[in-house]
């Protein structure tokens, strides 16, 4: 038999293991893989979503990828997608999504994913149909994963979609989104705490200062950072 003190020191240990494990759920980190173009691996360790990948390599002269990255989709994974063009989508989704038991959401059943609010832990996605002047059917994406609100914006170049969107934590846009937020007087700057370009083709030249820590290029294939 325990005697009282062993008890106590049993339950105590429990509360602070159960306290500790709640605390880390609470802040649970979200890694975020580039692969290229607005090609996207996020995970929080237990769900696996990738963005617009994966595409065609190498489609309309933007990045290619190392195939080996179709190698490395995760199981179960979750594969959302702004507009089908080639440089975003490619058919090859299908077979793998078969193969790894995953999930494909595309403007065509944009619908249906409003269920993962449902079926993910501490997850929300809401759907912005937005203008892309070579697609009739695109969509943006508002995600609260964890605490942190992550904006997909794909293709457009219409920034008025983003302006009434408030306390954004990371957005990922591409340069002519910014742009037109500009010439529109659309303060990015105040509703987002990091603004992250991608889609950066080798034909584009796009900088940024060193010492402007709100904004991040994405132009390092295979980088991963945490949000």
């Amino acid at each position: 038999m325990y005697s009282n003190n062993k008890w106590k020191f049993l339950l105590l240990n429990f509360a602070l293991i159960f306290a500790t494990s709640f605390s880390l759920a609470q802040n649970k980190e979200i890694s975020v893989k580039f692969i290229g173009n607005c090609g996207l691996g996020m995970t929080d360790g237990t769900t696996n979503i990738y963005f617009d990948f994966p595409y065609k390599s190498g489609a309309h002269h933007y990045m290619e990828y190392n195939l080996a990255e179709l190698d490395s989709v995760k199981s179960n994974a979750i594969f959302i997608y702004t507009h089908k063009h080639s440089d975003h989508y490619t058919g090859l989704v299908k077979k793998i999504a078969k193969k790894r038991n995953g999930q494909i959401f595309t403007p065509q059943n944009v619908g249906e994913l409003l269920k993962l609010n449902g079926e993910l832990k501490d997850f929300k996605i809401e759907t912005f149909h937005t203008k892309h002047r070579f697609s009739f059917n695109h969509y943006s994406y508002l995600v609260t994963w964890h605490g942190k609100r992550i904006f997909i914006s794909g293709d457009t170049e219409n920034a008025d979609i983003i302006a009434p969107v408030k306390e954004i934590d990371w957005a990922f846009i591409p340069a002519w989104f910014l742009l037109d937020a500009r010439e529109k007087q659309i303060k990015l700057r105040e509703s987002i705490k990091k603004i992250v370009i991608y889609h950066i083709g080798p034909r584009d030249h796009i900088t940024s200062d060193e010492n402007d820590t709100q904004i991040k290029l994405l132009n390092k294939q295979g980088e991963v950072f945490v949000l």
